[in-house]
């Protein structure tokens, strides 16, 4: 599993014996075409799901509009959200860029775990893909962390900080509570993502206030 509790670096996700290709469609290990004849790449389409439906990693076959899918599609959204704002970030020198990093691998850790249905699991299967809870208190170190420097929080802001304010909105729309209450995944996984939440929240009012960005107070019109 890819852990946050490790040195802060540059470098983006390492990818544990289970590599796995995370898409809006499916989750499915990764494997190798090559024979002792020859050594050909992958490719990257498989053509399993032209009729409409597509596999999850216990290799049962759901529509692609299934929640599971839906769920898997919001959670590489919000990837990719992140990925996007950590390069803006990146550019203004902020030293938690890093974090950004491990939260885009625990991503693929949740990816894993949702596209593992526990009705259809086995025992194999569950072993592979299990959540750890332990990205749930690096979050909120880092929240506690950023919270210090903060100015307390009394009133409701108004968002003006580029993209971590954004990212935040688009997580709170598009949420996989349903599955985790549905019992196919992981309860972790909610509490991760919820937490996630708040972390975006806070690292956008810190973002701002390292770029000397004042906060701006809501006053209801008159």
């Amino acid at each position: 599993d890819a852990s946050l509790q490790t040195h802060p670096s540059r470098e983006r996700c390492v990818f544990s014996d289970l590599f796995i290709i995370l898409t809006p469609r499916s989750i499915f290990p990764f494997h190798s075409y090559a024979t002792d004849r020859e050594n050909r790449v992958p490719k990257i389409y498989t053509k399993t799901g032209d009729k409409g439906f597509s596999s999850t990693f216990t290799g049962e076959r759901r529509p692609k509009e299934d929640r599971i899918f839906e769920a898997l599609g919001n959670t590489d959204e919000l990837s990719s959200a992140i990925g996007l704002a950590r390069e803006f970030c990146h550019e203004k020198g902020h030293t938690f860029t890093y974090q950004l990093d491990k939260i885009q691998c625990v991503l693929q850790d949740v990816g894993a775990n949702i596209a593992t249905p526990q009705s259809s699991a086995r025992e194999s299967h569950l072993t592979r893909t299990k959540f750890s809870g332990t990205p749930i208190t690096d979050l909120e170190g880092w929240i506690d962390t950023f919270t210090e420097e903060l100015p307390p929080l009394t009133n409701f802001i108004l968002p003006v900080s580029q993209s971590m304010h954004l990212i935040t909105v688009l997580w709170r729309k598009k949420h996989v509570a349903p599955i985790v209450r549905s019992g196919e995944a992981d309860p972790d996984i909610a509490r991760f993502l919820n937490r996630l939440s708040d972390y975006l929240f806070t690292v956008a009012r810190y973002a701002a206030l390292k770029e000397n960005n004042k906060e701006i107070i809501y006053k209801r019109p008159e």
